[in-house]
Formats: structure tokens, sequence, C-alpha cells
């Protein structure tokens, strides 16, 4: 049984930082992209940031470019999401996801087909 399960989350208050994580179980991702989408109440789920199957390539909504990072650490099946310079807009649920068929980071919803249970950010002013 394949599990995402992120981690990390909380309250913080505007301009600060927060780090999630994505530990996957059931199966290894090492050779996939993976990704991180985000859902404020009453909008879409939305795309943050992709990296590929190496680490060697990322892709951010323009959104948080400049104040996301995400990383990969294949040996532990976790990859990241550092999120410094944090907004009042940036309070949302945040999900971790996996596309088992592709390298290289989609950004829509149907690019992944694995996700995580999501976990809550709120950024407070």
């Amino acid at each position: 049984q394949v599990q995402l399960v992120e981690s990390g989350g909380g309250l913080v208050q505007a301009g600060g930082s927060l780090r999630l994580s994505c530990a996957a179980s059931g199966r290894t991702f090492s050779n996939n992209a993976m990704g991180w989408f985000r859902q404020a109440p009453g909008k879409e789920r939305e795309f943050v940031a992709g990296i590929t199957w190496s680490g060697g390539n990322t892709r951010y909504a323009d959104s948080v470019q400049g104040r996301f990072t995400i990383s990969r650490d294949n040996a532990k099946n976790t990859v990241y999401l550092q999120m410094n310079s944090l907004k009042v807009e940036d309070t949302a649920v945040y999900y971790c996801a996996a596309d088992s068929r592709r390298a290289f980071p989609g950004t829509a919803r149907a690019s992944y087909d694995y996700w995580g249970q999501g976990t809550q950010v709120t950024v407070s002013s």
C-alpha cells in the first residue's frame, strides 16, 4: 500500500518560515517526479512546486518563486518544501503528490496519481 505522509505544517506569523516533509512508503519514487500542491478554503487545488526524480530540475508557481524551495532525498524517499517569507495568502492545506509515470513534474493535478492527506499551514498577520 502506497502512502505519502506530510508533516511540518502549523501556525506561523507573516514573514516566518516552515519546512514541510513528505515521506513515501510502499514503493520508491526515486525515478519519478514529485510535487506540492495547496488548497485554500473555497479555492481550487493549485500547483506550488515540482521536482524531477534526480532533483536536478525544479519548477514553481509564480506566486512562490523565490520564496519556496523544493528538494528531495531519494535515499529517504522523502521530499521537502522549505517555505520562507510566508504571506497570509499562503494559508492553505498543503498536499504532497507523486507521479508514477513521469520523471519531469507537471503542474496539473491530473499528472499525479498518488496524494498525501495534507497538512495545514496557517500564516497570521
